[in-house]
Parts: structure tokens; C-alpha cells; sequence
């Protein structure tokens, strides 16, 4: 791996539970949404960096816990039944903390699943498909009109259903939760997706609640010092290639 940081406590042999929780991570609103957790849960953390950038996400040992070649993923020392466990997937990450620690994921059934909804949502379109936006308004080699429109104006519709569902609650499942966590990440960016917050004003002071939680702004600063420019990526056809053309055969 690219580099790593301990967080709050020192790494050393003891027992599974002693240990803090291993998070793979990049800084991007993916691995946002795991380092928020762990803060909101004042859970131990050891950072270890995959740097993208670099190729990190293909190297062998991180495939054997993560065999997406996607980070976030996490390593819990003392998983169930004090056995060691590992998890790739940020929405199942979330879901995974947020049972273990009993905060911030409804035990009961009627408010869990008003939960799993907007975290769905999020894994499902809000994610994807800001994914598409940046990618053909900011990466794309070629501006393709009816990308670049296609994927602003699906933002554009789901800010508008964020907007609405905020406009009779304070967060997304009524208390703060994992799905407002998996949210804020994508949302940030809002200028880059060619969104104007002020068109949404629920969603506006919803996202303004959000990024004065202080686990949230610690959350997002873990490695803000590694994230790279949109004109770095852009200018280095080497780094668009390892980002943005990879295959089952490479």
C-alpha cells in the first residue's frame, strides 16, 4: 500500500479486540462515508491508503479482502464472535459498524428499512450517477453534449428528491443515521455535478447541518492531503488510463 496512518491509537500484538479497525481508504466521498463512521462512533481506526492513483486497488493483498478492486474496505480485528473479518462494499461497511456498534442503524424493523431505503438510493443512483456527471463534465477526453446533459439533469432530478424528502424532516430517515453519512459525501461536490444549492434549499440546510458535525469534518479531512486535481488527472494520460480504462483482461 501507498502509505499508512494510525489514528488515535497504536498499532502492537494483543487481543482481536484491542485492535483498532483496519480501514483501506482513498479520499473520495466512497471513503468518506466509512471514515465519517468510525469518527460519529469513536471507533479506533488504523488508515492504510490505497492510492489509486497508483494502482494500489489491483495489488494482490488488497484483492484478497476487497476482489472489486474498489476501496472502501474494512478489517475488523474482533468481528463476530471475536473472529477476524473482512468487508468491501461501503453500503454492507456501514450497515456492518452501524450493527455492531448500535448507533446510528435502527434496531427495529419499521425504522431500519426507512434507512436501507436512502442508503440504497445512494448505492444505487446517487453514487453512479454522480459518478457520470464528473466523469463526462470534468474527464471525459471528448465533451460529449448529450452526456454532459444527460447526467447534470439526472443530478438536477435527484437533488430534487432529496430536497423534497427534507422538506418535512431534518435528515433522510427522519434521525441521523448511516444514509445521510453514505449522502453528504456526494453532495459536496455539487458545483462540479453543475448544481446550485440555493435551487434546494431543504437539501441546502441539510447539507450545511452535515458538514458542521465535527466527525464529519474529521471524517473528510483523513488524507485530504493525497486527493488529486481534476487538471492533475486530466493532464496525465497514464492516470486516466489506470482510472478510467480498465477491463476484466487488464
Amino acid at each position: 500500500m501507498a502509505g499508512e496512518k494510525t489514528i488515535g491509537v497504536r498499532r502492537g500484538r494483543g487481543r482481536a479486540k484491542d485492535k483498532p479497525i483496519d480501514l483501506f481508504y482513498w479520499p473520495t466521498p466512497n471513503g468518506w462515508k466509512i471514515s465519517i463512521m468510525l469518527e460519529e462512533c469513536k471507533l479506533p481506526y488504523h488508515v492504510v491508503y490505497v492510492d489509486i492513483t497508483k494502482g494500489d486497488q489491483f495489488h494482490e493483498d488488497f484483492l484478497d479482502i476487497a476482489p472489486n478492486n474498489r476501496m472502501p474496505a474494512i478489517v475488523d480485528h474482533d468481528g463476530p464472535g471475536g473472529r477476524k473479518i473482512s468487508i468491501f462494499e461501503s453500503g454492507v461497511i456501514l450497515q456492518y459498524l452501524g450493527n455492531k456498534t448500535g448507533k446510528y442503524y435502527p434496531k427495529r424493523m419499521r425504522e431500519r428499512v426507512e434507512v436501507d431505503q436512502w442508503l440504497f438510493w445512494q448505492m444505487c443512483g446517487l453514487g453512479p450517477m454522480a459518478g457520470q456527471a464528473h466523469h463526462f463534465r470534468h474527464y471525459a477526453p471528448d465533451k460529449i453534449k448529450y452526456a454532459i446533459d444527460r447526467y447534470t439533469n439526472e443530478m438536477n432530478r435527484l437533488y430534487g428528491v432529496m430536497d423534497k424528502r427534507l422538506g418535512n424532516r431534518e435528515f433522510l430517515a427522519g434521525r441521523y443515521s448511516i444514509a445521510d453519512m453514505a449522502c453528504i459525501g456526494w453532495i459536496k461536490p455539487f458545483k462540479r455535478q453543475g448544481q446550485n444549492l440555493d435551487d434546494f434549499p431543504h437539501l441546502k440546510r441539510w447539507f450545511e447541518t452535515m458538514m458542521a458535525r465535527p466527525a464529519v469534518v474529521k471524517g473528510m479531512a483523513v488524507g485530504a492531503e493525497y486527493r488529486r486535481s481534476i487538471e492533475d488527472v486530466q493532464g496525465d494520460k497514464a492516470l486516466h488510463k489506470l482510472l478510467f480504462k480498465q477491463t476484466a483482461r487488464t
